[in-house]
């Protein structure tokens, strides 16, 4: 079992920056992929981000390639989504997930077995 716990949701304006933090418990971290999803309202869920359990490989939806960055810190069971230049399209529950193994490159939302509650960010004009 893996529990995910994410932070750092909020309001901000255009072109403005949040982080967003997910903390992991559970099985070793070191040994699951991570990933962040999004879903606006009436929207369907959309892949953002992805990072092996390495950090050694890194992808992203082109909606926010060069402006969001996913990292993770093995000493603080955490990954992150830096998240830059926001748009209001970015307006969003965002969710963190795990997957395993943790090598591979996974970004559908169905190949990922843990999931944490959601945090809201909301950008405005």
């Amino acid at each position: 079992q893996v529990q995910l716990v994410e932070s750092g949701g909020g309001s901000v304006q255009a072109g403005g920056s949040l982080r967003l933090s997910c903390a992991a418990s559970g099985r070793p971290f070191s040994s699951y992929a991570m990933g962040w999803f999004r879903q606006a309202p009436g929207k369907e869920r959309e892949f953002v981000a992805t990072i092996t359990w390495n950090g050694g490989n890194t992808t992203y939806a082109d909606s926010v390639k060069g402006r969001f960055t996913i990292f993770r810190n093995h000493a603080k069971n955490s990954v992150y989504l830096q998240m830059s230049n926001l748009k209001p399209e970015d307006t969003a529950v965002y969710y963190c997930a795990a997957t395993f193994p943790g090598h591979l490159v996974r970004v559908s939302g169905h190949d990922y077995t843990y999931w944490g509650q959601g945090t809201q960010v909301t950008v405005s004009t």
